[in-house]
């Protein structure tokens, strides 16, 4: 029989390094956050209706592998140089999956792949390859999905999604209020707006919630409220949501409640019906919208990587297939660098 009545269920807590020890192990050039300001601030344009381009989140399902990540982020930074006059790419950098049931919850938590869930590691692994992305030039995004792990690598991000199954929650709610960055938030996994709709007006205002500050200690946080949070539709209840009507009715809602009409398109999940071969289809239709007069498309998100489709993670880790994805199934490179490439050329003559 226990003699006591708390952590019944713990077997052990180890402590982890704190944001300050981690950031000053490896820090930030100064010139390096000016550039991070500056990518901010763009997102922000286009959400303010002062720039006129689209911004592209576009990258892995999530990192596995930082070699792999590296390649894929020379290639798009060849390709944002080109199409900079019309889009904005935008790097996903997800480090953290959020699971159904069970399975490979991403780098942070199981960088070696193994189950054996070295955080530490994976908090030093996840911040070396963010600065190196940095470094090239490119606005990075993710998805803030644990409450904690933001006061770590927020300092990096210039865009963060809050998932489908998240964006429901308090906490999470609370935490964006409180991020650097602008924030999307997904619709419910059965279709529903509302809940993306709501959390806007809760995001946008402050809060007083529980965290840790950069010394790793348990404070009361008082976040002043994100005023960049947006809707980001993904499709759901087994159907997409990017025709038409469903805009509309998103735009509607956003109006009435004195939101911002502001649109990001997911390409993937149930928008592309869980089939990587038909996000090119989705994309293009969201372009030719856009080239009709729904300015309301602020933003798309592609799930690409260097070779299409995915992988389970074998027991020899490797035998592991290079630029393939472990979790979602993802288009691969050529088909990513031709679909931009062809929005970019119509959103230019759409231009002229």
């Amino acid at each position: 029989m226990p003699t006591n009545t708390e952590n019944l269920n713990i077997e052990s807590a180890e402590v982890l390094l704190t944001p300050h020890e981690i950031k000053d192990e490896l820090p930030l050039s100064s010139e390096l956050q000016d550039s991070i300001i500056k990518h901010r601030g763009v997102i922000e344009n286009i959400l303010d209706g002062e720039d006129d381009r689209l911004f592209v989140v576009v990258g892995p399902c999530s990192i596995h592998d930082p070699e792999a990540a590296v390649d894929y982020a020379k290639n798009l930074k060849v390709l944002a140089d080109e199409v900079k006059d019309t889009m904005v790419l935008v790097m996903r950098v997800y480090f953290e999956k959020p699971r159904t049931t069970t399975g490979w919850k991403g780098l942070i938590n199981d960088p070696h792949l193994n189950g054996s869930f070295n955080i530490t590691t994976g908090l030093k692994r996840a911040r070396t390859l963010m600065i190196e992305l940095a470094d090239l030039g490119l606005p990075l995004a993710t998805e803030a999905l644990d409450p904690i792990s933001p006061q770590y690598l927020a300092d990096l991000i210039s865009w963060s999604a809050i998932g489908a199954r998240t964006t429901e929650s308090q906490t999470h709610r609370e935490m964006a209020s409180g991020l650097s960055s602008p924030v999307g938030f997904k619709n419910g996994t059965d279709g529903s707006m509302k809940v993306a709709t709501d959390a806007l007006q809760a995001v946008n205002s402050p809060h007083r919630f529980l965290g840790i500050n950069r010394q790793g200690q348990v404070a009361v946080i008082h976040s002043k409220g994100n005023a960049y949070g947006h809707v980001v539709l993904r499709g759901g209840g087994g159907k997409p949501n990017y025709d038409l009507k469903n805009i509309e009715k998103c735009e509607d809602y956003l109006e009435k409640n004195g939101l911002a009409k502001n649109l990001v398109i997911d390409c993937s999940h149930e928008n592309s019906g869980k089939d990587p071969k038909n996000q090119p289809e989705v994309f293009d239709s969201c372009i030719q919208k856009r080239l009709q007069g729904k300015d309301s498309i602020v933003g798309m998100m592609l799930e690409s990587n260097i070779n299409e489709g995915n992988q389970k993670i074998p027991e020899d880790i490797s035998q592991l297939q290079y630029g393939v994805s472990i979790t979602d199934a993802c288009i691969d490179w050529d088909t990513t660098e031709r679909i931009i490439r062809d929005a970019a050329d119509k959103l230019s003559a759409n231009a002229e």
